[in-house]
């Protein structure tokens, strides 16, 4: 009777032990996954509430909360507040403007991510020389974009801008016009309104994806991704205290996993152009 006994209680002691490891092991497992706030602006909060369905985001020990916030300074606010841990949406050159503008608390780059050509698109004409002396052209009225789309402007042969001009020029530094282009700011959130207005319009991809455009193939020019066009790469942002966070590190070598930059491709028509650049490469 005791041997019986004694081996039943073995039995129920090895069964317990088995329980044990696998409630163990189901445990650890959960216990793995840091959730990371995610703010986005149209196609890059699209993107990431993608991303943040993937397997790889689980795999990399990442819970994804995405939002989405329509307006760049409040999501740069809410990022430099700590309300939202890492931001998606702007470029290199708009970063800087916000930290030199702002009164407030700054923000700092994680890491590189795409080129999203701006595109010269026109309702009336279909090459970038048959533009027509004084055409009207429409530019952003936010003064980082508005810069960039000066820089395109010149780099299509348009006009010419003094030596040095960066992120904060203005129309002011025109140092030629030969064809005496009539230049406009507008609101760059509704740029594709403005298509049957002027003779050409510069729109931000994220605009012109919404308005159903494709910079690669409906605009009469656009932007390359070469040493020029270095600040205007995007990238992800946190708070200046959080710039080294190993987690939020995560999520730049998440966007860049092949199976997510190939649904990005086919998305939106290849008009988010991968960067794997370093941060120094933006900074030099």
């Amino acid at each position: 009777m005791k041997k019986w006994t004694k081996t039943i209680a073995l039995s129920l002691a090895a069964i317990g032990s088995v329980v044990g490891l696998a409630a163990c092991g189901k445990s650890t497992t959960s216990s793995k996954l840091t959730t990371v706030t995610v703010g986005g602006i149209g196609s890059d909060y699209q993107t990431w509430v993608h991303i943040a369905k993937t397997p790889q985001a689980k795999k990399l020990g990442l819970k994804l909360d995405v939002k989405e916030v329509t307006v760049g300074k409040q999501l740069n606010d809410e990022t430099a507040n700590g309300d939202i841990d890492v931001n998606a949406f702007q470029s290199y050159a708009f970063f800087l403007a916000y930290n030199k503008e702002t009164k407030g608390k700054k923000i700092a780059a994680l890491g590189t991510t795409y080129l999203e050509p701006v595109g010269i698109y026109s309702n009336k004409y279909k090459s970038i020389k048959s533009l027509p002396d004084k055409a009207t052209i429409g530019i952003s009225s936010n003064p980082a974009n508005g810069a960039r789309e000066l820089l395109l402007l010149q780099k299509a042969g348009i006009i010419k801008l003094k030596k040095g001009f960066d992120t904060f020029g203005t129309t002011r530094d025109i140092t030629s016009n030969p064809k005496h282009v009539q230049i406009k700011e507008i609101n760059e959130d509704s740029a594709a309104r403005f298509l049957d207005d002027f003779d050409a319009v510069l729109i931000s991809n994220t605009i012109a994806l919404e308005a159903k455009l494709n910079v690669l193939k409906d605009s009469i020019y656009y932007e390359k991704a070469d040493d020029s066009t270095k600040d205007n790469i995007n990238i992800l942002a946190t708070t200046a205290k959080q710039k080294n966070n190993k987690t939020y590190k995560k999520l730049v070598k998440l966007y860049r996993d092949p199976a997510i930059q190939k649904w990005i491709k086919k998305e939106f028509g290849g008009t988010k152009v991968e960067v794997k650049k370093p941060l120094n490469y933006l900074e030099k």
